[in-house]
């Protein structure tokens, strides 16, 4: 595949390494700071709540009421059992209407809470350096912002409402339990050591399980998307069976951490089963003899009962929660791991301000020394000056350091000696916006977003009118080729703009540049993969947007460079040679043997009926 611009990777071997677990902290505390502007909606949630147990719970002890003291007690008025079927029939109303609004309310603040979440995750992985996505699979991101934020989602959904609505439902279960019969309640009161019990001997474990679900889960779908971002490349390699292997291995993996947690579930889910059809017949044998012995009414017994299966109900719903809840926790622990990442690339704390227009494009590289990793420098005391408006051409094989240098140039990393400065300002004491305003960039693949061709252009920049656009691919001859097109400038563009062709897309990236007025151009290998035809437009265009601006060039092709006003070779982080293309070959040195090369290079491609020379790189 080709090297895109500013790929790190490309330039050196990166240490990916374990990566640090997150501090594991409490779900129900990460989220408290954000229901506080929600209060008055939890308020009303818990209020419906309490209104709708109250409704369900109230009815098992209206039919008590009727079998002990109207059936059992020979009372035959028709007219109070009517009553109390009407009382029961507005009770069972009430439950729906108020079970209905809790629902609502909770589904309000809760969804309004996820939303906020997945957009502070979202705002907060853009600010990251570039360092961070060197070191953290795209796939694994995706993760994050798309399965996390679901469980935090499904924790409002099913878990947050079940431990309200069925927490409650177990206290007044209890104190119903002990207004019926204090002595029959003090026996069931038994089962709470060994609900703990159960509880507590599977909680560890079931997490454990959890998270290694999750795991593999995020595993699978980095690899997915690694692979689908490199299928070209799978496929030109005959790749597949390979590929198809080491993804049986994920699927695999994953498949059994599923296995794993459904066995668990059910042997815990199971066991409360178990215990709650034994204690409905140890309650059933202990309160039948009250019941002959005349020491309990059979309406309390029918309504005891009543409450004992209404008892597990709750506790069955909560542990059926169980795995929606640890999946929550662990997704919660995992999107406060990466919001706890800070960003190694920040803004001064007191930044100078810095007019973007006012910038004449002076640079000054000034004996900067730069690594990836400690000891391993891509960089070496490089000392750099260049003119405001003047174009810098910049060659050498792959590993020169070419890509590293603008790089540090857009602050995508900092300089571990020397410094940058643009103007006389050190680019560190600028804030990273203006620096982005200033510093403009053409990549070797430019990367186009699903919309219209105006928004690619001005990047969804509302505040940019559609004539500045028309006016700047006019400009860089982008024009003619969009009005053939079905809807001209409102034609919507698939992702990556891969219904337009190289230098159709090239060309959109420097109508960008015309439109955002940067100072400071970077040119990043920008013509490597067109062809000789489709290079002349783009030269055209390139000196179009490059008039008045500061332009660095790094170049794979003679042509983009030869006209250069200064021409820098780099080997090993250092510059070995520059000056114009005429001064380098009379050196006899890198530049010319690059030259000949390329002019060797060159001739096999005009064999080919590709004529253009290309600089090996």
């Amino acid at each position: 595949m080709p090297k895109t611009a500013f790929d790190p990777r490309l330039e050196r071997n990166v240490n990916l390494g374990p990566q640090p677990k997150p501090k594991y902290r409490s779900a129900f505390r990460i989220l408290g700071a954000y229901a506080g502007e929600h209060r008055l909606a939890f308020a009303l949630f818990v209020l419906c709540t309490l209104v709708a147990i109250a409704a369900e719970l109230f009815q098992p002890y209206l039919v008590k009421i009727a079998i002990d003291d109207h059936l059992m007690a020979g009372d035959a008025q028709f007219g109070h059992l009517l009553t109390i079927g009407l009382v029961y029939f507005g009770l069972s109303l009430t439950g729906l209407i108020f079970s209905y609004l809790q629902n609502n309310i909770l589904q309000y603040a809760g969804q309004s809470i996820v939303a906020k979440v997945r957009k502070q995750l979202f705002e907060h992985i853009s600010k990251l350096s570039m360092s961070y996505f060197d070191k953290t699979p795209s796939g694994s991101l995706i993760t994050h912002v798309s399965s996390d934020t679901e469980a935090l989602n499904q924790f409002f959904n099913q878990v947050l409402l079940t431990l309200i609505r069925d927490g409650l439902t177990l206290i007044f279960i209890l104190v119903m339990m002990f207004q019926l019969d204090a002595t029959l309640a003090a026996y069931c009161l038994v089962l709470l050591p060994i609900i703990a019990f159960i509880s507590i001997a599977f909680r560890s474990f079931i997490r454990k399980t959890y998270q290694m679900a999750r795991t593999r889960l995020s595993r699978l779908v980095s690899f997915v998307a690694e692979n689908l971002s490199g299928m070209q490349l799978i496929q030109v390699f005959h790749q597949h069976k390979a590929q198809d292997e080491r993804f049986k291995e994920r699927n695999d993996a994953y498949y059994k951490a599923n296995v794993r947690e459904i066995r668990t579930m059910v042997l815990f889910n199971r066991s409360f089963d178990l215990l709650g059809n034994l204690t409905i017949a140890y309650v059933t044998w202990i309160g039948g003899k009250a019941v002959l012995n005349h020491a309990l009414d059979f309406g309390v017994l029918y309504a005891f009962i009543t409450y004992i299966r209404q008892f597990f109900q709750p506790i069955n719903a909560i542990t059926q929660q169980w795995n929606t809840l640890q999946s929550a926790t662990v997704a919660i622990n995992r999107i406060w791991g990466l919001l706890d990442v800070r960003p190694e690339i920040t803004d001064s704390e007191r930044p100078h301000d810095v007019e973007p227009g006012s910038v004449k494009g002076r640079i000054d590289f000034d004996r900067i020394t730069f690594g990836y990793e400690s000891g391993r420098p891509v960089i070496r005391g490089l000392d750099l000056h260049v003119r405001p408006g003047e174009m810098i051409g910049i060659v050498g094989t792959t590993g020169a350091g070419k890509s590293s240098l603008v790089s540090l140039l857009c602050r995508f990393y900092d300089v571990q000696e020397g410094s940058i400065h643009i103007d006389g300002l050190d680019i560190r004491e600028m804030r990273q916006a203006d620096l982005h305003r200033i510093v403009g960039l053409v990549q070797q693949e430019p990367y186009l977003y699903s919309g219209s061709i105006i928004d690619n252009v001005r990047m969804f920049d509302e505040s940019i009118s559609r004539e500045d656009v028309v006016r700047a691919c006019e400009a860089v001859g982008a024009d003619p080729l969009i009005r053939r097109m079905k809807d001209g400038y409102d034609t919507r563009l698939s992702e990556r703009g891969s219904g337009l062709s190289a230098g159709e897309r090239q060309l959109v990236s420097f109508a960008r540049i015309l439109v955002f007025r940067p100072r400071v151009l970077i040119l990043d290998e920008a013509t490597a993969n067109l062809d000789s035809r489709t290079e002349q437009l783009i030269q055209q265009a390139l000196r179009i947007v490059s008039e008045g601006r500061t332009t660095i060039v790094i170049a794979h092709r003679l042509s983009t460079i030869m006209h250069a006003d200064r021409i820098l070779v780099m080997s090993e982080g250092a510059i070995v040679e520059e000056g114009k293309h005429g001064e380098l070959l009379g050196k006899r040195g890198h530049y010319e043997q690059l030259y000949l090369h390329s002019l060797n290079e060159g001739g096999k491609r005009e064999g080919l009926g590709v004529p253009g020379a290309r600089i090996n790189a």
